[in-house]
């Protein structure tokens, strides 16, 4: 049902936002700003340091970025990541809050406080645990496996799937516990009447629970897409990096590096614009998919 919007609440809503949009603004208006500035000059260690002066290159920097291809394989690397992970913590996270719905209250509850464990934890902290977990000589999962000295970092490939569990392993709780709530959330009278009208358990969950849950399907799909494209510190404390010869490079890595390691900071700059207008897409397909799951409901 389509819920009627009265002509002053935009203006009420603006008013209640206002404070925090201040605060949005106030945080990160002037470093987006000084980024695409940085982005517009060659800004290298020379003139950091004062030795040399700061030369206008206006789209330069972008120029030079699109013409690369390693930069055109980061990208991809980093969409296809992005991919694997958002799919991957879909699938676990609504796998769960299935399970969550069908279990008794103390599993349930275990379930829950073990899932937002995971969630509470720092990525640095989960990261090393990972590593601690998969070390080739003293890990766990290989003393299980019965495959001491094998190296789940050393294969590009393998070193990918390994960050992705792990981010899927931190993710996962906040798509489990939003569909858990929009599973508990549909009126029992549907799937009562759905269950009379002969539906299996799976036409019911393809044609009835489905249909209602996709607002907050697209939510959390969105909502995951802007978190694993974005993601920095796994992969750089997991693959030491970037990887052996920056083979496990996403777009933040690889603009931090370009920053930092090789002291471009006008390069690394422009990776970071590029990204920036990417993830804004994204918020946009976000706060656009909001307005029609509020027009639905």
């Amino acid at each position: 049902m389509t819920v009627p919007v009265k002509r002053g609440d935009g203006r009420v809503a603006l008013t209640y936002l206002a404070p925090a949009l201040l605060v949005l603004v106030g945080l990160m208006g002037y470093p987006i700003y000084q980024l695409v500035l940085i982005s517009l000059f060659d800004y290298g260690q020379e003139q950091v340091s004062g030795g040399a002066p700061l030369t206008f290159l206006g789209l330069g920097n972008y120029a030079r970025l699109l013409a690369d291809d390693r930069f055109w394989a980061v990208l991809g690397q980093t969409v296809g990541f992005a991919a694997v992970c958002v799919a991957g913590t879909l699938l676990v996270g609504a796998a769960l809050a299935v399970l969550a719905t069908r279990v008794r209250a103390w599993a349930r509850t275990t379930l829950f406080l073990a899932a937002l464990g995971a969630w509470a934890t720092p990525a640095v902290a989960g990261s090393t645990i990972w590593l601690f977990l998969f070390d080739a000589n003293l890990g766990f999962v290989n003393e299980v496996l019965g495959t001491t000295g094998f190296s789940w970092t050393y294969d590009k490939w393998v070193a990918f799937g390994l960050v992705a569990a792990q981010v899927i392993w931190c993710s996962f709780p906040f798509v489990m516990v939003t569909l858990y709530a929009g599973i508990r959330a549909i009126p029992g009278e549907v799937l009562e009447a759905a269950a009379l009208d002969g539906a299996s358990t799976a036409r019911t969950a393809t044609a009835v629970i489905l249909p209602l849950l996709r607002p907050i399907l697209v939510v959390v799909t969105i909502q995951s897409i802007i978190w694993d494209f974005k993601v920095f510190t796994q992969i750089y404390v997991m693959t030491n990096g970037g990887g052996i010869a920056g083979r496990n490079l996403v777009l933040n890595v690889y603009a931090y590096q370009q920053a930092f390691a090789a002291s471009e900071y006008g390069l690394g700059a422009a990776i970071g614009v590029v990204t920036t207008v990417l993830l804004l897409l994204v918020t946009a397909g976000y706060l656009r998919a909001l307005r029609r799951g509020g027009e639905e409901l």
